[in-house]
């Protein structure tokens, strides 16, 4: 009979425990559960007599193997330690995350604006590569890099050259916030702020909505129709997003547009509206409106206004009629002269 003392060891606390081992065969006590692998059975310990199990006749002892040593080799040893430097360097990486408001931020056309990124917890990100880009556009056009300590924007988007910039001390902050200036209205869309280290990355969403109040409305005289009512016509332009035409009335009673004209391009909306007016003394304002901003123009429908114009139109009809005769005649004229020649 041999006897093996192992020693186990909590805390402060250590104790010996003496289980009697046979070195041919091992009385086994406690339950036993099969690996997968190998076929062995795991070593179970019962509390109340303290025994240490080992693999039943034919397989190799988990108590005493051949060249057993109570030490781990050199190579777990290693292993072990890379396993937990590979932990905490996830753990260290899985705590940072880039962050942005979830409200759209509103700009205005001509004024610059600050699109907010930054890394919760702060840590500097000097020495990172910070990417903006349109996530909205085809490709995810760029916007601006920063990376190497320097920003390297050979590949921006050219409406965006000369207007985009990071503060290099807000970046020592963990804060990449982009600064637009001279907002244009092209300029609304989906952002990514696309931050990435050594060992992590993450990116965030900015939308950007831009707001561009257009020009004054201007009101012109389309002539009269049929009934003798004078057609009035509004116009605005440069308005972002839609804005809202409307005519009133001098009691502010609204006045429902005949037709209705809407167009967009990289400058914005352009509106067209137009009326007709029956009554001869009247004021007729031609609202526009987006949001908190109205632009209004007003123009005075008197009689005078229209006596006037109905006199110019006929006057401008007849006139035409008698260019048009004059030159009928002056044709026949030539070609009589022509066929006597």
């Amino acid at each position: 009979m041999m006897k093996y003392v192992p020693m186990i060891e909590h805390g402060s606390y250590r104790a010996r425990v003496t289980p009697r081992i046979r070195r041919a065969k091992v009385e086994q006590k406690a339950q036993t559960t099969e690996a997968a692998a190998v076929g062995l059975r795991k070593t179970l310990v019962e509390p109340e007599q303290l025994r240490m199990e080992a693999e039943p006749e034919g397989r190799r002892s988990l108590t005493e193997p051949e060249g057993w040593h109570p030490y781990p080799s050199k190579m777990n040893f290693i292993f072990l330690t890379l396993l937990i430097i590979s932990g905490i360097t996830y753990s260290r990486s899985d705590q940072y995350e880039v962050v942005s408001p979830a409200d759209t931020i509103i700009a205005l056309a001509g004024e610059d604006v600050i699109l907010p990124c930054s890394v919760k917890p702060s840590i500097s990100v000097v020495d990172m590569k910070v990417e903006w880009f349109r996530s909205d556009l085809k490709d995810s056009q760029l916007v601006h890099l920063y990376e190497d300590h320097d920003d390297r924007n050979t590949e921006q988007l050219q409406s965006y050259r000369g207007r985009t910039k990071l503060n290099p001390q807000e970046l020592q902050r963990g804060d990449a916030s982009l600064k637009l200036s001279s907002v244009r209205v092209s300029d609304e869309g989906r952002y990514k702020c696309f931050i990435q280290s050594k060992s992590w990355s993450d990116d965030a969403t900015v939308d950007v909505s831009v707001e561009a109040v257009g020009s004054p409305p201007v009101i012109t005289v389309d002539g009269f129709d049929q009934s003798g009512g004078l057609r009035l016509q509004c116009e605005s332009e440069g308005w972002n997003p839609e804005p809202f035409l409307e005519w009133l009335n001098i009691e502010g009673v609204r006045i429902s547009s005949e037709t209705t004209e809407m167009q967009r391009n990289t400058d914005g909306f352009s509106v067209k509206h137009t009326i007709t007016v029956q009554h001869r003394d009247d004021k007729i304002h031609c609202r526009v409106r987006l949001r908190h901003h109205m632009l209004e123009t007003l123009i005075l429908t008197s009689s005078k206004s229209f006596y006037p114009w109905r006199t110019l139109i006929i006057l401008s009809t007849i006139a035409a009629v008698l260019v048009v005769i004059s030159g009928i005649l002056l044709a026949v004229f030539v070609r009589k002269n022509r066929v006597h020649s």
